[in-house]
């Protein structure tokens, strides 16, 4: 004999398959977007130099040599002055119709006279160019896994010294040239940490920066969108670089989401002056994200404490 399905099991699950369907609508937009989507040449929309924070390794260097292969001359800027000289060298000759400037500024002394004298630097060496393109890249993450207290404090004030107050003030010293030639965009590299999930225990000062870079973005964004100048920022979760500690690698459950540095820049490319304030270029990741919204918040928090804490003792082993 049949049995009859309640009329409410069926309203509950028709509505249950709209809200998903709804959900996931934004989802392929997305994913069609980075398949089909054409780049814009960035430039000729926006210039024909950029500046880039921490080129010399992970996902800095990859941009920069993406930005290259598109023409784009580069100014880069870094703490070590061989490794700048390195990725210089590399990018000439690897390019040979791109020009190169660098200069050598720890963001972590910025607000002292050594940071004062590399601002002075920056903005003399960017003085008429065409600078078209910002990237934020330069970062600090670690110390890692490691509960507030257990930190060393000037290790702390020196991560939001560089995420934070240098990232405000090299976009301060660039803004002005995109404002006189009424065109520009600003890339800002954030973090899953701040977008994806609701809290980020154990990382806590490194995912509060990141914080702050994303609703930086957002709001200079509305500021500058009506003066010709696009700012994003742009959203990786795990990539393949340096800043991928062992702790992480070793626990990482889905292995196959982890971008490479070169694949991720090349997506990041083609995102840039398209996908709003925030985006995430890369297009497992932006299932990633999907997937992320589906759970709850007190789930999240709970997980990310556990997986946390295992990067705290792999790290309190090796050390």
């Amino acid at each position: 004999m049949a049995v009859a399905v309640p009329v409410w099991f069926i309203s509950l699950a028709a509505l249950g398959a709209l809200y998903l369907s709804a959900a996931c609508i934004p989802l392929f937009a997305r994913l069609a977007f980075c398949r089909l989507r054409r780049p814009i040449d960035l430039r000729r929309r926006y210039g024909t130099w950029a500046v880039i924070t921490g080129p010399t390794t992970g996902l800095g260097k990859a941009t920069a040599m993406e930005l290259a292969s598109r023409g784009i001359s580069l100014v880069l800027l870094d703490l070590d002055a061989a490794n700048l000289q390195s990725v210089s060298d590399t990018i000439r000759r690897t390019h040979t119709t791109i020009q190169t400037k660098t200069v050598v500024f720890d963001l972590s002394l910025v607000g002292t006279a050594t940071g004062d004298h590399a601002m002075r630097e920056l903005r003399e060496a960017v003085e008429g160019l065409d600078v078209g393109v910002l990237v934020n890249n330069a970062a600090v993450a670690r110390p890692g896994a490691l509960y507030v207290h257990e930190a060393d404090v000037e290790r702390l004030a020196r991560m939001v010294r560089v995420n934070v107050t240098g990232l405000t003030e090299v976009t301060a010293a660039v803004l002005p040239g995109m404002l006189e030639r009424g065109r520009g965009a600003i890339v800002n590299v954030g973090s899953g940490s701040t977008v994806a999930v609701p809290s980020f225990p154990l990382y806590t000062v490194y995912s509060a920066t990141k914080r702050y870079v994303a609703h930086l973005s957002r709001c200079l964004d509305v500021e500058y969108k009506s003066k010709g100048i696009d700012v994003q920022c742009q959203v990786p979760f795990y990539v393949h670089t340096g800043m991928l500690s062992p702790a992480v690698k070793a626990t990482l459950t889905f292995p196959a989401f982890v971008a490479t540095a070169e694949a991720y820049a090349r997506d990041a490319a083609r995102w840039i002056g398209h996908g709003g304030a925030i985006c995430v270029p890369d297009a497992s990741q932006q299932l990633q994200w999907f997937l992320a919204g589906l759970v709850p918040d007190a789930v999240h928090d709970w997980y990310r404490l556990r997986q946390h804490l295992k990067h705290r003792a792999i790290i309190r082993k090796l050390t």
